[in-house]
């Protein structure tokens, strides 16, 4: 049956000026083919005379690169041209890596470690690496104080470009808020006698700091002149999270570097550490 709508005569004339042409796909060159996993990070740190260093100044970035050397691979390329927005969920880092298409595939941090076991001669055991069950679970708590208290005061140190990149920040890694750092969550900003709805984070320097000095000491104590974290025959993802740290906090530019920099063991410990994973990193060629 024919269809009772049928276009204008003049409709139908100005559409014949504009046929529709396909084309034959064309082909994608890579340049520079991916040879090499390659991590995406934060950018380095370069030095007064030029020299760029290949460990990432978000802590989040050279965890995973701290992780990725300790558990002996090596001879990976990092690249940090590429912003947040252009990684995976929008956060850094991201691997990439060879695979069956042609540009490679792309990696979240949470799949790097599975990655790594694909690639490294070393399994890891049902302790994780740990001595035993008791330090497995001790792991946990190291695991907070890290992620909370030194967290927090590695934000709120001279790293911080400005005092309201504490609240909103606009560039670079997203930064998780201040009340879901900290526990007990500080107060709001604004109270309830404030016609402005709650928002940042009331935070108290003076408590913060002293909970950050006193988290440094605990943790130079239990390190000792132990070779790993824990007493550990090899390296943990624990020691990967000390060191990456460890080494942003000994380059902040305020008192917070000074209460890690008065702990013989802990600096040495973080120079030690710092040579294994910078050998484990290279420049990826530009495309």
């Amino acid at each position: 049956m024919a269809s009772a709508l049928t276009l204008p005569a003049p409709l139908k004339k100005a559409f014949s000026l504009f046929p529709l042409q396909t084309h034959p796909p064309v082909p994608f060159t890579v340049r520079f083919p991916l040879v090499k996993p390659t991590l995406w990070i934060a950018p380095p740190r370069t030095s007064s005379v030029g020299h760029v260093s290949l460990l990432s100044t978000d802590v989040e970035c050279l965890k995973w690169q701290a992780y990725i050397a300790l558990r002996g691979l090596t001879d990976i390329a990092v690249r940090w041209d590429i912003p947040p927005e252009g990684a995976l969920g929008g956060r850094l880092p991201t691997l990439h890596i060879p695979g069956t298409v042609t540009d490679g595939n792309l990696l979240t941090a949470e799949d790097i470690p599975s990655w790594v076991d694909s690639q490294s001669t070393t399994g890891v055991d049902a302790l994780d690496g740990y001595k035993d069950e008791h330090a497995k679970d001790e792991s946990h708590a190291w695991v907070s104080l890290l992620e909370g208290v030194v967290h927090a005061a590695l934000i709120l140190s001279g790293s911080t470009s400005s005092p309201f990149d504490i609240f909103i920040h606009l560039s670079g890694n997203k930064r998780r808020p201040m009340e879901a750092i900290l526990n007990p969550p500080p107060a709001p900003l604004t109270g309830f006698s404030s016609l402005l709805p709650a928002f940042g984070a009331n935070v108290s320097l003076s408590a913060l700091h002293l909970q950050y000095t006193e988290a440094i000491n605990v943790v130079s104590e239990r390190l000792g002149e132990d070779t790993w974290f824990l007493g550990s025959a090899n390296p943990t993802a624990l020691d990967a999270l000390l060191f990456a740290y460890l080494h942003c906090l000994l380059h902040t530019g305020d008192v917070t570097r000074l209460e890690v920099a008065r702990h013989a063991n802990l600096v040495a410990w973080e120079r030690r550490v710092k040579t294994k994973v910078k050998v484990a990193f290279r420049i990826a060629p530009r495309r």
